[in-house]
């Protein structure tokens, strides 16, 4: 303990500088110079100040806990208590004692530092860390994505019987996705949940500091070592999907542990089969069985209806039922302006048909017109497919006609929509033509291009599968595909236009036959009826002309 000689020789500098103390203040309990004086009483203009010269400070010692009517005039830094005179002379015999001004001002000190540091240091370094856990976890999902990517394209390459290897594959990157995600979330949780306690810290400590209650100040306990003690930073590595892919020789694919292969069969020989046995149902020479005069003229649409009879449209708002033999059974008026784009029958029945300037489709039940569909603002309905499984796929284009997509529809439900490959580019060309569609057996979805002049196919997934320009079939005329339609057989069958035939193509693309004896001078509509026979509208003259063309 310091005598009262001692501490008068020892020069006790200001709270708030560094220049020798003049002044005290009993109510902060703050040693102060005389420049310092208004500094402290401005800073803290919402308490009382009792400013006294440094030699009448009046120290509020606290009461001892132990010895009633005992005052702690110092501090014990062995246990780090305030103690009295009993208490140096009983358990605290023999340790080394503070007197409590000093050891409040140096108490003070200690807990300024610590603030400091806290607040300007560990907290921003912890804010940095949380920062950079957000972007492995960014980073992490976005390798995800690229691997799921890498996945499909290698798809491609593969069978369609070791579906079960990719989806296998696809588990496990899940797997590891979730697995590493839940890593660095659980790290960046562990950090978050360390911010809060820091800031309340902060502003405890503060409220110390602005205490004039020595208990308080000297009874703090630090917390900047827990603080300092940050959660070690985890880092997270993705395997590599490896894969070995050459013609006619063992095809493996690797991800971590899992590992698979198989032997491939060429794509040519697949194709080469495929297309041997549609030939074998396809007539040498397709014939011209009857030609059907419908009074519509210019004829767009032909939609079959069992054997003997067909919707047709043209450019009027009326859609007429035929019979084989010319006879009109049935009528249905619309309010399409200018007329339908498209006309389709359901596997019920039903015909269904486009209107582009309402935005809607519609379909005719026991003799009344219900809108079935209404396209998103900005898209109008063209072209129109019943699919085997009750869905339907309508080709929409936007009001100016620069972009076109196809969207299947599950009752009102958007299921599907396809418009853009791997790469991100549009699959179909903008312009001022339609898009017409068709769903093959397989589940392909084949559509007429006829703003880039191209078949186009893609699988059930979206993704495209080939595109056919009409170069096999050695036309005069530039190809111009317009209606298409499929058969029993998975045949692609697509009018020409131009050169005034249809193109038939295997499921695989490659050019089986070109039919161009039959009288098709600008076909145009084309419908396969329950028999296998393509009925196919002659725009110009307005005529339906019933081809067979397969044994």
């Amino acid at each position: 303990m310091a005598t009262p000689t001692n501490q008068a020789q020892e020069i006790i500098t200001c709270d708030l500088c560094a220049k020798p103390t003049r002044k005290f203040c009993n109510n902060c309990q703050v040693s102060l110079c005389v420049e310092c004086v208004s500094k402290h009483v401005d800073k803290l203009d919402s308490l009382p100040h009792d400013i006294v010269p440094f030699k009448d400070r009046k120290v509020d010692f606290p009461e001892c806990e132990f010895h009633s009517n005992q005052r702690c005039e110092v501090h014990c830094q062995q246990c780090d208590v305030p103690v009295c005179l009993k208490c140096i002379v009983g358990v605290h015999n023999g340790h080394k004692v503070k007197d409590m001004p000093e050891s409040f001002n140096d108490k003070k000190k200690e807990l300024e530092e610590e603030t400091k540091e806290i607040e300007f240091t560990i907290i921003p370094q912890c804010k940095k860390k949380n920062e950079e856990t957000e972007s492995k976890i960014s980073i992490t999902r976005a390798e995800c994505d690229e691997l799921e990517t890498e996945k499909e394209k290698l798809r491609k390459f593969w069978h369609q019987e070791v579906d079960t290897i990719f989806n296998t594959l696809g588990s496990l990157m899940e797997s590891l996705k979730e697995n590493h995600l839940a890593a660095l979330i659980s790290h960046q949780s562990k950090i978050n949940n360390c911010i809060p306690d820091m800031i309340q810290t902060v502003q405890r400590n503060k409220e110390i500091l602005k205490s004039k209650r020595v208990f308080e100040v000297t009874n703090h306990k630090s917390k900047l070592a827990a603080f300092r003690n940050m959660p070690t930073d985890i880092d997270v590595k993705l395997p590599s999907l490896k894969t070995n892919i050459a013609q006619g020789r063992e095809l493996s694919l690797e991800l971590g542990e899992y590992k698979v292969s198989l032997t491939q069969t060429t794509l040519s020989s697949l194709t080469g089969e495929v297309s041997y046995l549609s030939l074998q149902k396809l007539l040498e020479q397709a014939k011209s069985i009857t030609t059907i005069p419908t009074g519509v003229n210019p004829l767009y649409n032909v939609a079959c209806v069992g054997v003997d009879e067909a919707w047709v449209s043209g450019k009027d708002k009326t859609i007429r039922r035929v019979d084989i033999h010319g006879s009109v059974q049935d009528t249905v008026t619309t309010t399409c302006k200018p007329w339908p784009c498209d006309i389709t029958v359901t596997r019920q029945g039903e015909l269904v048909y486009s209107d582009v300037i309402n935005s809607t489709v519609n379909i005719v039940r026991h003799g009344r017109t219900e809108t079935l569909i209404t396209t998103p603002q900005g898209w109008h309905p063209a072209k129109l497919c019943c699919t085997k499984s009750g869905d339907i796929l309508v080709s929409m284009c936007t009001t100016d006609k620069s972009q076109r997509k196809i969207v299947r529809y599950q009752g009102h439900t958007v299921k599907q929509e396809i418009d853009r490959d791997d790469d991100g580019e549009p699959i179909y060309k903008g312009g001022i033509h339609t898009l017409r569609v068709v769903e093959n057996n397989n589940g392909d979805i084949c559509a007429s291009d006829s703003n880039a002049d191209t078949v186009v196919v893609v699988d059930k997934s979206g993704r495209v599968r080939f595109r056919y320009d009409g170069t096999p079939a050695r036309s005069k005329e530039s190809f111009d595909p317009v209606h298409i339609v499929t058969d029993s057989m998975s045949h692609i069958i697509v009018a020409d236009y131009n050169n005034d035939c249809l193109h038939i193509l295997d499921q695989n693309g490659q050019f089986l036959r070109c039919v161009d004896n039959c009288g098709l001078d600008n076909p145009l509509g084309l419908s396969v009826d329950s028999e296998g026979r393509l009925w196919v509208g002659l725009c110009e003259s307005g005529e339906v002309k019933v081809i067979q063309y397969m044994k």
